[in-house]
């Protein structure tokens, strides 16, 4: 069995905000397959899946962000699943906005949802799946950034990287995290600078044409 936990804060208030966008990937996972949560015998929400032949466990800590890994650690306990078999998604500030980057092992980068969950496991060798959320201007903010809602502007990349998230789990839980990396690793390319609409294109000297 594979076990998908997004990460994010339990509550109404944080729906739709930056630092819940791991939920909103496995309620995505479980919508695509018509399934529902339900409480777990820990500290989080889950539900399970089929996907070619392969179970699959989606997670949703009920213990806020920066508390995640007792629920993690648990579930992999009780249902016995192996490291190898864990993907972790969550928000990432260092990342542009509809960036994904999956990385079989590494630090946590600052997330205190993986930090928590590298302390309850006793290593960093886990799949990961970064959503690239962008940061604020002044990193004063950072707290009211990524506990607060996307922008309208940003809901149709929000919209579309979830998706491209949700294949990226799938692909995990069929082909494992090297495929998976391969595939839907992905840094968005920055919007060209559009002419002023009363703009004329320049032209260019034919001495320097033919150079």
């Amino acid at each position: 069995m594979k076990l998908i936990c997004g990460l994010g804060n339990i509550g109404t208030r944080y729906d739709g905000t930056r630092h819940n966008i791991g939920f909103a990937i496995v309620d995505a996972l479980a919508l695509h397959f018509g399934a529902e949560f339900r409480t777990g015998k820990g500290d989080y929400l889950f539900s399970k899946i089929t996907h070619n032949g392969v179970e699959a466990l989606l997670q949703k800590p009920t213990t806020y962000m920066n508390l995640s890994g007792k629920a993690v650690q648990h579930a992999m306990a009780f249902y016995k699943i192996s490291i190898s078999d864990l993907l972790v998604i969550c928000d990432d500030v260092n990342l542009p906005l509809g960036a994904v980057r999956i990385r079989p092992d590494g630090s946590d980068g600052g997330q205190n949802g993986l930090k928590d969950i590298i302390a309850h496991l006793g290593t960093n060798s886990f799949a990961r799946l970064r959503f690239g959320i962008g940061a604020p201007k002044h990193r004063g903010e950072l707290s009211n950034y990524v506990l607060g809602k996307f922008t309208d502007d940003e809901l149709p990349i929000v919209q579309e990287t979830i998706a491209h998230c949700v294949q990226a789990a799938l692909s995990f839980i069929e082909n494992g995290v090297s495929i998976t990396m391969t595939r839907f690793n992905r840094t968005p390319k920055p919007p060209s600078p559009s002419a002023p609409a009363n703009s004329k294109p320049t032209e260019t000297p034919s001495r320097l044409a033919s150079d």
